[in-house]
């Protein structure tokens, strides 16, 4: 499942559902309620429906996940389980970057030897994952939680971008690195974000085209996201 930011009245920022991720669930559901076969037993056929609800899984892929579930020692599945729970009931946003974080501020944000003259904008954790892992770059980052996409009905006001302007605003940024996927949707955002930081005193730069269009940066490896770091270019 998806998940997007919610501010609560407190400030605190927790995961919730992404509705039209919710959308999608629900259109696939239909074909997902009768996923297993009647003569399978009612604990089984429950869990392969739940389990062809995961993007990518489908009613084979479910069927050998279920089987396999039941053929595996008994801890392990409890473990499985437990990991599950914990993520759910322990994981939320880092107040600071909406990066996924078991504490108020994510590891990147609270570590003191990171550089924060640089702020790197990208539209998922995944995506700041795949840029840590390239150790090209030691500033900070900015997480969108999304991307602008007016025909999934998806606008600003939905992701990070006040957060972003406010970190700008109040921060000690020179550079801000646009990170956003190199898809029409991800440029526009990656345009919308600039002209509105237009009126601060920082460098907006993007990443070298060294990505291929339409691709994500999940995908790249790392040699080609820190070719794209280095090669940055202005906005």
């Amino acid at each position: 499942m998806a998940f997007t930011h919610r501010t609560t009245n407190s400030g605190t920022e927790s995961l919730a559902a992404d509705p039209k991720a919710e959308s999608n669930v629900g259109s696939s559901s239909s074909s997902t309620n009768h996923l297993a076969p009647k003569n399978y037993a009612g604990a089984v056929s429950g869990l392969v429906d739940q389990l062809g609800k995961l993007p990518g899984i489908g009613r084979k892929s479910a069927e050998r996940l279920a089987f396999h579930l039941l053929r595996v020692r008994e801890d392990e599945a409890l473990a499985l389980a437990e990991a599950i729970r914990r993520v759910r009931q322990d994981v939320r946003y880092c107040s600071a970057c909406y990066n996924l974080a078991e504490t108020e501020l994510c590891s990147i944000c609270s570590d003191p030897n990171r550089d924060t003259t640089r702020l790197c904008v990208v539209e998922q954790p995944r995506d700041l994952m795949s840029l840590e892992q390239s150790s090209a770059y030691q500033g900070l980052y900015h997480v969108l939680l999304g991307r602008i996409a007016p025909l999934d009905g998806i606008g600003p006001d939905q992701l990070t971008i006040e957060a972003l302007v406010d970190r700008v605003r109040l921060g000690e940024f020179r550079e801000v690195i646009m990170a956003t996927n190199p898809t029409v949707e991800g440029d526009g955002t990656s345009l919308y974000i600039s002209n509105l930081l237009s009126e601060f005193p920082v460098q907006m730069t993007r990443l070298a085209r060294g990505i291929t269009a339409g691709s994500v940066l999940e995908y790249a490896n790392r040699e080609m996201i820190a070719d794209a770091l280095t090669g940055r270019q202005k906005l």
